[in-house]
């Protein structure tokens, strides 16, 4: 699960947010967004599909996760960065995405959520 995550956060630096999101998203997947009731399922694949993410770029390091004893449920939480296309301002936050275990043996994100504002902080390497 935790290489999958990193593999989200590769593809979203690499690809663009929107099709990593859409990309791990499982089908019935909750966005929790700022001043938004919880965005479900396929209005969730909606909101993301609108989303415009050609000013920026998004990426993340999981510091942490674990997995259900089941082997079915997981979640990882991290510190995320947000770099503007036009300046060299980077926005900092946490986030935590919980996790399903696909049939095909695949993870997908069955919740995302993340906060702003983590205070100044040199990226890691």
């Amino acid at each position: 699960m935790m290489n999958a995550d990193k593999a989200f956060s590769k593809m979203s630096e690499e690809k663009g947010m929107k099709n990593a999101f859409l990309e791990y998203i499982d089908s019935n997947g909750v966005l929790l967004r700022p001043d938004r009731m919880p965005i479900v399922g396929a209005d969730a694949i909606d909101f993301l599909i609108q989303q415009n993410d050609s000013s920026y770029t998004l990426k993340w390091e999981p510091r942490h996760g674990a997995v259900a004893q089941s082997g079915e449920l997981g979640y990882t939480y991290g510190i995320y960065a947000l770099k503007p296309a036009q300046n060299d301002t980077i926005i900092y936050g946490t986030y935590v995405s919980i996790w399903k275990k696909q049939k095909d043996g695949k993870w997908k994100y069955v919740l995302d959520s993340g906060n702003e504002g983590v205070g100044d902080m040199k990226e890691e390497e």
